[in-house]
């Protein structure tokens, strides 16, 4: 009989279930897509769901079900912390404790009730440590035979870095690092500070580091008081934060506010308001400060393993500036990072750890590329789901027998400057749109940046967008040879396709110098001449493959715009009912599910229905 581990990671954030038959993924999938609530935290009942349906399975027929990390650990680092900072964090104790007696010490019950409603009874329940399921989910799935292993986010239970070897299919955590002293932590702060959502902002915060001036006095005062008042940084990249500005350990918030105007001279943003150079500033700043912890802690890395290769995860390791530089400066040959990197990515290591630890069975290695299936690994919908969805909203469509067909007018459309919505195949795990679930758009159009964020995902004109570039052209656009089919890593654009900047281009504001076309590829390309990118493989996705290779062929160029297929503050579409009433709810042009192409133009009964005016919020 076959060996059915089942992963789940639930209650802080962005709940998920994973699973493996014989070590090999079948599924995994974040519940937020199936609740439609941003980050949803609650027991990943409808992700169980989907994954064991997907596999073909009953209940029970699992094996054993693992857990991501070890409630009780955590419950003793809340109460020695409340205990260390005392009297402070009264009102954080009165608010978190009566919820943990309540109800997250006795997860063990709260799981088992859970599972019980899905059938799920007197079977083994695994659980394996937060930062062990992290290295197991950058581990197993890599590559590599043997790697160093490191592991940064906020906090687990005791661990906020780990630094640890892996080799077969064993795993040993080699040093590490204990709240409150977390980089994760330090970053989600000046997240807060500069006016952004913490667990889910600290990308917005990446984004406008570049738009930093690097040689203001400023920038440079910032990351000296950094470095001399809020962390000590040690030479092997460990850190000590000065607690005395930081309130999270206590508090219901980041920082003390008070402590930080004072010491940096800027107040806390507030949250939509405008974003000053200051905060460019500051977030550039932090920044630096983060990629040169991580390239310590990877040169300890190094040393403490001898190893050639490196593999990450944590929350830190969707870093993906920070993940380029990384990958520039040649410690490791060779680096891999889970793609689902945060605690949704839990759910798998802890599925793998139940696997190769606890069941003890060997580990077969898919050195090409990896063992993520490209992370579509969610669920998909055949044409009749499809048809549901056009009979439900009575719409209008065209269907085309051969894809290829399709392929050659999608591309037009793209060329034209259309923004067209992409929903094919199996859903991506972790928190890219990897060509699945992806909006697109042309990377040459000087204008699609300004569009696609104010008009189709209504969210700040600052934040970039990422390229998918054919994989055999990476080198044609990106000072940068090596697949990165995850969307995570940072690198420049190639010289030869950047156009000279005016000399005052530092002086001007932020709205002048985003619009500003720096390139060939400007809608892609961000302030300092970078792209976060996703190269695509003929093998792992041949319809998006397809589709790029047909926009070179009218075009000439192996590259467009991809982003998530959703808009803010939503979770990407998982069905083709969310795709479709996101396509109607944004000034998305075209929409193209399986081989369906559905045009806004010719949605004019819907349009013109008043209650779909009112649905859809329509003008």
């Amino acid at each position: 009989m076959a060996t059915a581990i089942l992963g789940i990671s639930a209650y802080y954030h962005d709940s998920a279930a994973a699973l493996i038959i014989d070590g090999e993924i079948v599924a995994a999938a974040h519940e937020e897509r199936f609740t439609r609530k941003k980050h949803d935290s609650s027991f990943p009942i409808n992700a169980v769901k989907y994954v064991l349906d997907e596999a073909g399975i009953e209940t029970n027929e699992l094996t054993a079900i693992s857990f991501y990390d070890k409630p009780f650990i955590k419950f003793e680092r809340l109460l020695e912390t409340y205990h260390a900072f005392a009297p402070k964090g009264l009102p954080s104790f009165l608010l978190s404790i009566p919820v943990w007696i309540k109800e997250k010490l006795f997860i063990k019950k709260l799981l088992k009730d859970e599972l019980a409603k899905l059938g799920v009874e007197k079977k083994p329940l695994l659980f394996p440590e937060h930062h062990l399921s992290h290295a197991a989910s950058a581990f197993y799935p890599s590559p590599f035979k043997k790697a160093a292993i490191l592991t940064i986010d906020g906090v687990g239970e005791w661990a906020t870095t780990t630094i640890g070897y892996g080799e077969g299919h064993e795993i040993s955590i080699l040093k590490e690092l204990h709240f409150p002293h977390s980089l994760g932590l330090l970053y989600s702060a000046f997240t807060y500070y500069t006016g952004f959502r913490v667990n889910s902002g600290e990308y917005k915060l990446m984004g406008l580091a570049p738009y930093g001036n690097p040689n203001s006095p400023q920038t440079i005062d910032i990351k000296k008081k950094i470095l001399e008042e809020l962390v000590d940084i040690r030479e092997d990249g460990s850190l000590l934060l000065n607690m005395k500005y930081f309130k999270f350990a206590t508090g219901l918030k980041m920082t003390y506010d008070k402590k930080w105007t004072k010491l940096f001279g800027i107040p806390p943003r507030n949250a939509e308001s405008e974003i000053s150079q200051s905060y460019m500033n500051m977030a550039l700043a932090i920044q630096q400060v983060t990629e040169d912890i991580i390239l310590s802690m990877a040169i300890t890395a190094k040393e403490l393993t001898n190893c050639d290769n490196l593999v990450m995860a944590g929350g830190v390791a969707l870093n993906s500036v920070a993940n380029g530089k990384l990958m520039a400066s040649g410690i490791f040959k060779d680096i891999w990072i889970q793609p689902a990197a945060g605690d949704a990515g839990g759910a798998l290591g802890a599925a793998y750890l139940g696997w190769h630890l606890w069941k003890g069975e060997k580990r077969v290695v898919i050195n090409k590329p990896d063992s993520m299936k490209g992370a579509y690994l969610g669920p998909e919908f055949d044409d009749r789901s499809i048809l549901s969805v056009i009979r439900k909203y009575n719409a209008n469509y065209d269907y085309y027998d051969d894809f290829d067909e399709l392929t050659k007018v999608g591309a037009s459309i793209i060329s034209q400057g259309n923004v067209v919505g992409w929903f094919q195949g199996r859903m991506e795990f972790g928190p890219r749109a990897l060509g699945n679930r992806s909006i697109l758009g042309d990377a040459r159009n000087p204008d699609m940046q300004k569009k696609m964020n104010l008009k189709i995902k209504y969210r700040e004109g600052f934040r970039p967008f990422a390229p998918t570039v054919l994989e055999e052209d990476i080198h044609e656009y990106f000072a940068w040879d090596v697949p990165s089919p995850y969307m995570l890593h940072v690198m420049p654009v190639k010289k030869e396709r950047l156009i000279s900047l005016p000399d005052k281009y530092n002086e001007m504001s932020l709205y002048d110098r985003l619009y500003f076309v720096r390139s060939d590829i400007p809608a892609i390309t961000h302030i300092d001449n970078s792209a976060r990118i996703q190269s695509v493989n003929k093998d792992t996705n041949p319809r998006y493959w397809k589709l790029i290779t047909e926009f070179k062929k009218q075009t000439g160029y192996g590259i467009i715009v991809n982003t998530s297929f959703n808009v803010r503050g939503e979770p990407i579409v998982c069905n083709p009912d969310d795709g479709f009433r996101c396509f109607m709810r944004t000034e998305m042009d075209y929409l193209v599910i399986g081989n369906y192409l559905f045009a806004k133009s010719k949605q004019r009964e819907l349009v013109n229905d008043s209650n779909w005016k009112e649905e859809f919020k329509l003008d």
